[in-house]
């Protein structure tokens, strides 16, 4: 049987009864605790360092973190937001106070989720870190799928080759391989940094380029994201493990996404790394508009429904010869391949 569609004055009433539970806390045992107004201080300003469950980690403006419960009437929240709270007049069960509201963001970054539908991961990131690694072996196919998702967002990407220390395990062919698809981009527009967390080569620089933006580390399992963090942070001593032996593969060391400041300024939202990041919620329009060296053929194909592979008039095929390359066109019909699969793989594997 159908459900009974709820009128506007049953609505408003159960919203009414919502109003009136705001203030309720959960105790470590289970039991409810109720915020009275007047137990609450003001309203300030804060950030949100890291999120728990019905919990979050909230900074307040004297750089203290407050753990707070959330309204109800707080949808979603993330790493990143800006918020209104409160500061509880007295700390129970390890919770300080309640994010009233959530400003709105600059930017979020989602993901794809089987069973959440588009999941926000971060918000207010300015600076998205690709990286990838000289080991497990460098793959340009990941690249392309995070910088479609940057270029879908506004966010700034810039692509880090981690591990360069390791370089010379590599045939010089192997090398010349990975410097060439590096070419690539940056004849695209993107910058390109090098690193290594085992003998700091390029750990400056890639602190500058930090040091003025919130920025966020995304790449496939097993490319030193956590090492990185390490290198840039020590003192925060973020547990890192080695890559498995038995499948090539990284193990994911961060369980929970977390914001941290720079001494010199900028901070960077550490969060759970991904081995495949779906691209299936998108439609064809924005993975074409993920290429931006695309953007000057776009209609340019003679038939609407082009496919872009061996259709007769199109234009990017056309343009493969000079103008773009054949690796980011070949990328560019895998991905579209790729968008009717909704696989479990597209989420979180920690």
């Amino acid at each position: 049987m159908a459900k009974k569609k709820l009128t506007n004055g049953q609505q408003r009433r159960i919203k009414a009864n919502h109003d009136k539970k705001l203030h309720t806390k959960v105790s470590a045992s289970g039991g409810k605790v109720q915020w009275e107004d007047e137990e609450l201080g003001a309203t300030q300003q804060g950030i949100v360092i890291s999120r728990f469950g019905q919990h979050a980690d909230v900074e307040g403006a004297d750089g203290s973190i407050y753990r707070c419960n959330l309204r109800r009437s707080i949808k979603t929240l993330v790493c990143g937001d800006k918020v209104l709270w409160r500061l509880g007049k007295e700390t129970q069960h390890s919770i300080c106070g309640i994010i009233e509201a959530v400003h709105e963001r600059d930017t979020v970054l989602s993901r794809p989720d089987v069973y959440d539908g588009v999941k926000p991961i971060a918000a207010n990131i300015s600076q998205i870190l690709i990286v990838s690694s000289v080991l497990p072996a460098f793959n340009s196919d990941i690249i392309d799928r995070y910088l479609v998702a940057a270029e879908q967002t506004g966010i700034t990407p810039v692509i880090v080759l981690n591990k360069i220390d390791l370089l010379s395990e590599l045939s010089q062919n192997e090398q010349d391989e990975i410097e060439q698809q590096l070419q690539i981009y940056r004849e695209i527009g993107y910058q390109i940094l090098y690193g290594s967390s085992q003998t700091n080569e390029g750990i400056s620089e890639i602190k500058t380029q930090l040091s003025q933006h919130i920025s966020i580390f995304v790449g496939q399992s097993g490319v030193g994201k956590s090492t990185l963090v390490n290198a840039l942070m020590p003192e925060l001593g973020v547990v890192t493990q080695e890559v498995s032996q038995n499948s090539g593969l990284g193990q994911h060391t961060t369980t929970v996404a977390r914001l941290y400041h720079f001494e010199e300024g900028g901070d960077l939202i550490d969060s759970p790394g991904i081995r495949e990041f779906g691209l299936w919620h998108l439609t064809p329009d924005q993975v074409f508009n993920g290429f931006k060296e695309f953007e000057q053929f776009q209609g340019l194909c003679k038939f609407r429904d082009c496919k872009h592979k061996n259709d007769p008039g199109c234009a990017l095929t056309a343009a493969a010869e000079d103008k773009i390359h054949p690796k980011r066109l070949a990328s560019f019909t895998r991905i579209i391949a790729s968008l009717g699969d909704n696989k479990l793989t597209s989420r979180f594997n920690d």
